[in-house]
Formats: C-alpha cells, structure tokens, sequence
C-alpha cells in the first residue's frame, strides 16, 4: 500500500527493486500490519490465509555461498536436499549477518526478490499449490500477495523438491 505521502509500505529497497522491475503496482497490494508478520504463522494469522500460502525466504550457505531457497510457510527445509541439489559439500542456515549482508534485510522480512547481490535461488514446487502467495516487502511488519509462478519467474529461482517429507 502507497501511504499519502506516496512512499510505500515495503523497505524503500524493495519499493525500488519494485520499481526497476516493472512491478511498481505491487506497492498498492502491499499490506502492513502493526504486529510483525516475522514468522509464517504471524503472516497467515495476520493476513487471514493458510500457512501454507505464507512464501519464506531463507538463506543458506552452500559450501559458504549463499543461497536463497524459496519455502511454503507450512513445510520445512530439507538441507540434505538443498545439499544434492546445489553439489555442495555442506549446507547450512546463514547467520543473521550474512542474511542481512546477502539480502539487505533482517530476517523475519526478507523478500523473494529485490536483494543487495544476486544470489542464486530455488523454490519448492510446494509454492505452486496455490493461486497466490503472500511474501515479506523487505520489513517484519509487511507483506505482498503475488501468483507462485509470476513470484518464481521474479525471483529467477529454479524450481526443485527440496521440503522435508513427512515419514
């Protein structure tokens, strides 16, 4: 959402990733909630959607290289198969730094797009399961619906299965 004074809700950095995209309408679909949308259930909860529909952005470090992955709210990550892959040796939850240094957002607010240095990206197939998704606009306390394909072609990400499987 555009506040009067026309600047956006999302981080300035975002609004402007928006805008060099040619998807500066977004910012009129962008919602703030006044309590942080930090975690996937805060966001559902928020937003009054499934968890599933929540889209985190979670960085690792593949053999010390940063990777954004791509996750449904409701699943978790499989690091083993992020790990295959990637061909990495090692794959491991980025510290607050390296988020914050990769993306250029604090954890909790990180966008599928829009960050600090192109990194590489893979979202799970799981995102497609839904007519759209909702995404952090690079802040705790905002968030963007967007359709799963349009996000994943945004992003640049490489579709793949990456979520844990329940036994």
């Amino acid at each position: 959402m555009t506040t009067t004074d026309g600047t956006s809700d999302a981080h300035p950095r975002f609004a402007e990733a928006l805008r060099e995209l040619g998807l500066g309408d977004l910012n009129a679909r962008i919602r703030r909630f006044p309590e942080a949308t930090r975690t996937a259930a805060e966001a559902a909860a928020a937003i009054g959607c499934e968890l599933s529909q929540i889209c985190k952005s979670l960085i690792f470090a593949a053999d010390g290289v940063p990777v954004l992955v791509l996750m449904d709210g409701a699943s978790r990550v499989d690091v083993e198969r992020v790990r295959e892959e990637l061909g990495a040796e090692k794959v491991t939850r980025a510290k607050a730094d390296v988020v914050r240094e990769t993306t250029g957002y604090a954890i909790g607010g990180v966008p599928p797009f829009g960050h600090r240095t192109r990194t590489r990206v893979l979202a799970d197939r799981s995102l497609l399961a839904h007519d759209v998704v909702w995404a952090a606009a690079g802040n705790p306390h905002a968030v963007f619906p967007m359709e799963p394909k349009e996000l994943v072609a945004t992003a640049g990400a490489t579709l793949v299965d990456v979520r844990e499987r329940s036994e």
